[in-house]
C-alpha cells in the first residue's frame, strides 16, 4: 500500500514536499514514480526514480523546479516542488513498478502496479 501526503494550498512560487510511505510490503527494488491529474484530462508523468536512487527522469513541465528523491530504509519516496505555478495544481498520485531500472517505458502510467491514494496541490495566483 502506497499512502501519499503533503500536498496543500500555496501561492505561486512556493514550495511543497509531498512523500509516499510504502506499507505492507517494501518497495526497495521498485523504481517509484509521481504523476498527476487534472479533472477532465488524462494521468501526466512528473517524474520517477530507480531503485536505487541512481536515475531519475522528470517531466519537462517540472525539470529544474522538482525534486525525486527516496529513502529506501524508510520505505519512502519523496517529490521536493519548488517556483510552483497555477498549473502545477493537480492530484499527485505515486506509484510503483517493480520493474527498478528506469527506461522508455517509465514515462508509462501502465508500466506500474501500485498506486496510492493521491494527494491535492493547488497553487494559488
Amino acid at each position: 500500500q502506497l499512502q501519499a501526503s503533503g500536498g496543500g494550498l500555496v501561492q505561486a512560487g512556493g514550495s511543497l514536499r509531498l512523500s509516499c510511505a510504502a506499507s505492507g510490503r517494501t518497495f526497495s527494488s521498485y523504481a517509484m514514480g509521481w504523476f498527476r491529474q487534472t479533472p477532465g484530462k488524462e494521468r501526466e508523468f512528473v517524474a520517477v526514480i530507480s531503485w536505487s536512487g541512481g536515475s531519475t527522469y522528470y517531466a519537462d513541465s517540472v525539470k529544474g523546479r522538482f525534486t525525486i528523491s527516496r529513502d529506501n530504509a524508510k520505505n519512502t519516496v519523496y517529490l521536493q516542488m519548488n517556483s510552483l505555478k497555477p498549473e502545477d495544481t493537480a492530484v499527485y498520485y505515486c506509484a510503483a513498478d517493480n520493474y527498478g531500472v528506469l527506461g522508455s517505458s517509465s514515462y508509462n502510467q501502465w508500466e506500474y502496479d501500485y498506486w496510492g491514494q493521491g494527494t491535492l496541490v493547488t497553487v494559488s495566483s
